[in-house]
């Protein structure tokens, strides 16, 4: 997940440098919102994966 947020950014940079703007608006909004999906996923694996005990 976030290896494509980490892609989306890159591409949203490289669209702006090229003066893409509407293609690099676009890309931005895609990366912004899979970093908090990334966030969100990896909070919960945290908290949710505390409770295990270690594995024998």
């Amino acid at each position: 997940m976030l290896s494509w947020a980490i892609t989306f950014l890159i591409i949203a940079i490289i669209a702006a440098v090229l003066g893409f703007g509407g293609i690099a608006g676009t890309a931005t909004g895609i990366a912004k919102i899979l970093f908090v999906v990334f966030l969100v996923l990896f909070v919960a694996s945290l908290i949710f994966g505390r409770g295990r005990g270690p594995r024998v």
